[in-house]
């Protein structure tokens, strides 16, 4: 019996301490969405405890400054003047203007990957380097496919307008530590989304409390496990 109570005690501290592993691998993955942002609205240092140009935020701050070419659009099925329908995280994406300010800075850097989501009908390039303002080693580059425009199939119920539909993810691995990104060879033809740093995989990371609540309830239930073998 006192075995079988171990075991059972074991099990749960286990699944709490795998749960926690979990919440400090993701706390390590950022994913920038965009929302919360006006159409037309420059996205400056809304991820870098200020606002955007319209006086938006701030947004979460991860450190994450981008330069004066670096838009966010809002769908225009939502008020927008956006030209996309299906966006992964709706309603808001970033457009990137031809010039200098294309880049996208992060202080504390970011390693493993980057990756994101984009609507496009050219073929661009996005390349990751060590350095901020796009200097230093050219950690990587992202090579985009023309996606030719539209295409009905990738509409969504409820989203019945907009040229760019379809969004493809796309994400590179890379050694060392990434400062910066440089947006300019996709500057005036493609829409991004969830741009994810910290992971090769684009998408959004579930808040850690719920992972907490999973260690938690674990444990509860080898509680109930142990109450209910002692009865």
């Amino acid at each position: 019996m006192l075995k079988a109570l171990k075991a059972v005690v074991f099990t749960s501290v286990m699944a709490v301490v795998v749960s926690l592993a979990a919440v400090q691998a993701r706390a390590s993955v950022i994913v920038l969405t965009f929302e919360g942002l006006q159409d037309q609205e420059r996205i400056l240092d809304f991820y870098n405890g200020g606002t955007g140009s319209l006086g938006s935020g701030p947004g979460t701050n991860h450190g994450i400054g981008f330069g004066t070419g670096a838009l966010a659009l809002i769908d225009a099925d939502q008020g927008g003047t956006g030209n996309f329908a299906s966006e992964p995280s709706p309603d808001t994406i970033a457009f990137f203007l031809t010039g200098s300010g294309v880049v996208m800075n992060v202080a504390a850097g970011f390693t493993t990957g980057f990756s994101f989501f984009y609507s496009s009908n050219t073929a661009a390039s996005i390349d990751v380097y060590g350095g901020l303002d796009g200097t230093g080693a050219l950690l990587a580059s992202v090579p985009l496919v023309a996606q030719g425009g539209v295409d009905e199939g990738c509409r969504l119920p409820g989203d019945p307008t907009g040229y760019f539909a379809c969004w493809d993810p796309v994400g590179v691995a890379f050694g060392g530590t990434a400062l910066s990104v440089n947006f300019g060879g996709s500057a005036d033809h493609t829409g991004f989304d969830n741009i994810t740093l910290g992971s090769e995989t684009p998408g959004t990371v579930p808040e850690p409390a719920s992972l907490l609540l999973f260690g938690a309830g674990s444990l509860a239930l080898g509680y109930l496990k142990i109450k209910k073998a002692k009865s």
